[in-house]
């Protein structure tokens, strides 16, 4: 039994596994450190956890958890970067600048849906972001755009007149009020901007790309998008299992 922690910018989410399944997923706000207690004791109910494997782009939120988690388990506990290397050839200029929530998604990617072929990987979080790996399974680079949330906030915070708009799918492409306008431009527009950045990389690397879309946005944005192949929105969470996994039987 596996614990793997995700601790992103907007959320903390974790994964409790057995061998490859994945049994449950559970989630907390970053921002609201009341709330670590509380998600800690809710994985501390399956007492048969073994090892605990955190992935964090948030070092502070990791600081304050890990004490917590130190408190309800016994288990060992690694962190991906520092104890595990996410086992994926990293061709980024300066390897360390790469999030290993990035690393891991398009290992997984690689390893669950189309080993051999050349991927893109979509994460809709707080930041949009894609991730190329090439057919022989390097890391290869990407591109990050401010997330759906963000641009939305920024919008009403920066435009006197535009107001605060909740992430609901609109029915239809056209707006009928500022809200709706909005909800479109967010929605629609992020699908189009996937489809024409895939379309460029495509043209650039003179191949066609198989595409994992993952994070609380995906299976939203999906339908409207003609370039995604597959939504997994726990794909983190699976990497972080199977890149241990790797460590184990390596060692």
């Amino acid at each position: 039994m596996l614990l793997a922690i995700d601790i992103g910018n907007t959320n903390i989410t974790s994964g409790l596994f057995r061998g490859s399944r994945l049994l449950f997923t559970a989630q907390t706000s970053t921002a609201a450190a009341k709330g670590y207690k509380r998600f800690v004791q809710k994985a501390a109910k399956a007492p048969e956890i073994k090892t605990i494997v955190i992935c964090s782009v948030v070092p502070k939120a990791t600081k304050a958890l890990m004490p917590l988690l130190k408190r309800s388990f016994s288990s060992k506990i690694f962190i991906l970067g520092r104890d595990i290397e996410v086992p994926i050839r990293n061709l980024y200029k300066n390897p360390k600048q790469v999030g290993q929530d990035r690393l891991v998604a398009a290992y997984a990617a690689r390893i669950l849906y189309r080993k051999g072929a050349s991927l893109v990987v979509i994460d809709f979080g707080t930041a949009l972001t894609f991730d190329v790996v090439s057919k022989k399974g390097a890391y290869l680079g990407g591109l990050i755009v401010p997330g759906m949330e963000m641009s939305l906030n920024a919008l009403s915070e920066k435009a006197a007149l535009l107001p605060k708009v909740r992430l609901v799918k609109p029915s239809f492409i056209l707006g009928k009020t500022t809200k709706e306008s909005m909800a479109s431009g967010a929605f629609y527009g992020y699908a189009a901007m996937c489809d024409g950045l895939v379309q460029r990389l495509e043209k650039r690397f003179g191949e066609k790309f198989y595409v994992v879309a993952t994070g609380g946005n995906a299976g939203r944005i999906s339908p409207l998008s003609l370039s995604i192949d597959k939504v997994d929105e726990n794909l983190v969470l699976k990497g972080i299992n199977l890149a241990f996994r790797r460590f184990f039987k390596k060692y």
